[in-house]
């Protein structure tokens, strides 16, 4: 809950927008998918309150996506034998993003969210901090998350 008013309801059904996110994956560039390591994608509506807490976030819609798990870049020889790392994206703050003035939902602004949430945390995974992210989102023109 949001204060005392309810989330929306999804737009889409969970198969669709877990279709956009492997969407926004199959999108990155091959050097990128190369160097993913032991790493999986998740869809769910919105960031749990244990998340939103990690994140000092009160608002369910405001968390677009969450890696969670060893960066590429701190990964040493005893790395291994463990779960992959989870990139979960958040399909409600999208779908609220995506939403146009007369409440209908933008799909092509949708898609193209979810692909910038994906390259978001792609480069956590990678290793890079979140100022790093954002300035390589600014790089690239991106809208900054």
């Amino acid at each position: 809950m949001l204060g005392l008013m309810p989330l929306p309801k999804p737009v889409l059904s969970s198969e669709e927008f877990e279709s956009l996110v492997a969407a926004g994956v199959a999108a990155l560039p091959a050097w990128v998918k190369e160097k993913m390591d032991n790493v999986v994608f998740l869809a769910e509506p919105c960031a749990d309150e244990e998340v939103r807490r990690a994140e000092g976030l009160a608002d369910p819609l405001e968390l677009f996506g969450y890696y969670r798990g060893v960066p590429l870049s701190e990964r040493d020889h005893s790395y291994g034998n463990t779960l992959p790392d989870t990139i979960t994206l958040y399909q409600l703050p999208h779908e609220a993003r995506a939403r146009r003035a007369d409440g209908t939902l933008d799909r092509a602004l949708l898609a193209r969210l979810v692909a910038e949430t994906v390259w978001h945390e792609v480069g956590h995974h990678l290793g890079l901090s979140e100022d790093q992210v954002a300035a390589r989102e600014r790089e690239r023109g991106h809208e900054v998350l």
